[in-house]
């Protein structure tokens, strides 16, 4: 039976990062992986082959297609009329998704991590089966195993997913075409970001959302800033709305739905994409004495530690936002702490973003957040609208929010809503992670004109001495 120090089951951002780490600290590690292509492992996980990358890829090819479209002649270009070849543009994808899977594979052989591909199952603590493609199954030991599986789209009873009418976001990064009248259920990050995509390249988009307010973890204004954003961009918003089920017309989905007064409503189209959320990947855990919780998520202490000696578990398997990053952070600090060091993650500091133009990246906790604690804070706030580089780009939807506690100073959220606001947060991210103020921000040089200017005027609106706003 072969043996490692440490066996990773999943090989997206958490798994291979920790086999990576691990690896570097002197651990002799195994990683197994089921998704393959040609009969060779396919690394990456959800996030690489159907997820972050892929999507990101479609958001940036389909921001080019509206920049031609809609504002390259206020900048005095006549491209004439852009046409769209949505086979090419999959194909960039593709392209892009396939060079990062391989750098990946890369990666492993440099660190001599050993890739074992087929499906793996935890039989016992320190003991995983696994199955190739072909049906055989090699049993391998190990002094340690993570579990890294991580998630899968949430299915709804009465929308079942065939992977062609009514899709999850897996298929719904790999259209043919555009859908002339697109559905979204779900008004989360993941419906958004696609949706987006869409309707930037022609498709009539319908957002049905359950809740008040789409991203419902934003602070209203936000989420209301956002929404006004997007409907300009041609989305089309129904909030309150519950659908119920889905009635196929002439080989076409129509979405039945009522309203939060109880008024029947319908909703035709082309394709029906169900973004209603993720769930863990845990099946067969239990029977392999893997304690869940409620949620069907793996029970861990601070130390990533189940329930089974041994046995640990990191990234959308466990507690926790479903980001690719946190699972990243997860991965290195279990690496470290199996190779005897410490490592602690502060869970409050992992930064969430919505990819849709603009974007919109938060940390730490909101304005609503604070009230219901009873805090007293000060917020600051600062348009794009303001910003002389925004100004210069074109690009002045949105605004930087700065929370900060009104006695200590210290900052405890932000929300960006703009341009590049993914990259600005990572300011604001460094400056509460070492327990800054406000005034340290607002006291830092920020080159002009840039984007970044803004973050430090929100700060000093914070102090009550904002400059241009």
């Amino acid at each position: 039976m072969p043996s490692f120090d440490l066996i990773i089951v999943g090989s997206g951002p958490g798994g291979y990062v920790c086999a990576i780490r691990a690896a570097q600290l002197g651990l002799s590690v195994a990683i197994v992986e089921k998704r393959a292509d040609g009969g060779k492992p396919r690394l990456g996980g959800t996030c690489l082959n159907v997820g972050c990358i892929p999507s990101k890829a479609l958001l940036d090819s389909s921001e080019h297609f509206t920049n031609a479209t809609k504002h390259f002649a206020d900048h005095g270009i006549d491209v004439g009329k852009p046409a769209i070849d949505v086979a090419r543009m999959m194909k960039r994808k593709d392209k892009v998704v396939g060079s990062l899977v391989d750098g990946i594979a890369f990666l492993m052989k440099k660190n001599r991590v050993t890739v074992l591909s087929g499906t793996g199952r935890l039989i016992s603590a320190g003991v995983v089966d696994v199955t190739a493609a072909d049906g055989t199954t090699e049993r391998h030991q190990a002094k340690h195993v993570v579990l890294a599986m991580g998630s899968v789209p949430v299915a709804l009873p009465f929308l079942t997913y065939d992977g062609s009418t009514i899709v999850s976001s897996d298929q719904a990064i790999a259209f043919d075409r555009v859908p002339e009248k697109l559905l979204v259920v779900g008004g989360g990050v993941i419906g958004l970001e696609l949706g987006s995509v869409w309707a930037r390249l022609g498709s009539d988009v319908t957002v049905i959302e359950f809740l008040p307010q789409i991203c419902p973890f934003l602070d209203a204004d936000v989420a209301r800033e956002l929404q006004k954003v997007l409907t300009r961009q041609g989305l089309k918003f129904h909030l309150e709305t519950k659908v119920s089920g889905v009635e196929m017309r002439g080989g076409k989905p129509t979405l039945v739905a009522s309203d939060s007064a109880g008024k029947a409503m319908s909703f035709p189209g082309d394709k029906v994409l169900v973004s209603v959320g993720r769930r863990p990947f845990s099946d067969g855990l239990e029977q392999a004495g893997i304690a869940l919780d409620e949620r069907k998520r793996v029970k861990t202490d601070h130390d990533f530690r189940t329930n089974l000696p041994g046995v640990y578990a990191i990234g959308d398997l466990i507690a926790g936002p479903m980001l690719a990053h946190k699972a990243e952070e997860e991965g290195i600090a279990l690496a470290e702490l199996l190779a005897g060091q410490k490592n602690v993650i502060d869970h409050a500091l992992i930064p969430n973003v919505v990819y849709t133009w603009p974007e919109v990246a938060t940390i730490g906790i909101t304005e609503a957040d604070a009230r219901s604690q009873k805090r007293e804070v000060r917020v600051g706030r600062f348009a794009f609208a303001a910003n002389g580089r925004a100004k210069a780009a074109g690009d002045t939807d949105g605004f930087v929010k700065i929370i900060a506690d009104a006695k200590t100073d210290r900052v405890l959220g932000a929300a960006i809503l703009g341009p590049r606001a993914s990259d600005l947060l990572a300011e604001i991210t460094a400056v509460m992670a070492f327990g800054g103020s406000s005034e340290d921000i607002a006291r830092t040089c920020h080159a002009h004109p840039t984007f970044s200017e803004a973050v430090k005027e929100a700060a000093l609106d914070c102090l009550g001495r904002v400059i241009h706003g």
